[in-house]
């Protein structure tokens, strides 16, 4: 290959970039720490509206995806609103299901650049907007995002890779501790075992 392009020569610049003239001065995903999510959320930096890098704005929870949904198509969400949809990670899912629809929804209705989405599911290459994924430890797991409620003001900052709550660690210990054992939504089967045996997406969502 080093010997094709060694005898090619590139016609534009703004289709095959130098480095010095690179598209980006960094790489499209951005991995996210702070009391939401202690270890690490991930989010396509490359698909987020520059106002939309650095947001707050009082969180709007759902505790599926199915329930984000109707929110949206009901026209319940409000511009600089963050939506949290949780127990859709590696343990609640079960499985990490994909929150390819909500987002889907946003953009179509043109508020990508309005509301950004948290998450301890996942997303797909063809997701836009502020969609910010992975948030571990997932809510099934105790993890911060659990202690969320309608109103909480959410801070998200992705150029210094920051997600957090405006919540003590004292109010998310205390809120967490008040919380029922997560129960699985699957009873039986495979899908049952991979609930309780899976960890965290931070550490690949394999089995313990």
């Amino acid at each position: 290959m080093a010997e094709i392009i060694a005898e090619r020569r590139v016609l534009d610049r703004e289709v095959i970039r130098s480095r010095p003239n690179a598209h980006s001065s960094t790489g499209g995903i951005a991995i996210l720490f702070g009391n939401l999510a202690p270890e690490g959320a991930v989010v396509k930096r490359a698909a987020v509206a520059p106002e939309m890098m650095a947001h707050q704005g009082p969180a709007k929870v759902f505790d599926s995806e199915e329930e984000a949904t109707q929110a949206i198509m009901g026209g319940r969400i409000k511009s600089g609103e963050v939506i949290v949809i949780r127990y859709e990670g590696p343990k609640g899912g079960p499985g990490m299901r994909e929150m390819l629809t909500p987002t889907s929804l946003l953009t179509g209705m043109g508020m990508e650049k309005e509301v950004a989405l948290i998450t301890d599911g996942r997303f797909s290459g063809a997701t836009r907007g502020a969609a910010i994924g992975h948030v571990s430890p997932e809510a099934a797991s105790r993890g911060p995002i659990a202690a969320l409620a309608d109103g909480d003001i959410i801070k998200i900052d992705i150029p210094n890779c920051k997600l957090e709550v405006e919540l003590s660690d004292k109010e998310i210990s205390n809120r967490l501790a008040q919380l029922a054992d997560f129960e699985p939504k699957v009873k039986a089967g495979y899908l049952r075992r991979y609930a309780e045996k899976v960890c965290s997406a931070s550490t690949g969502a394999v089995f313990r």
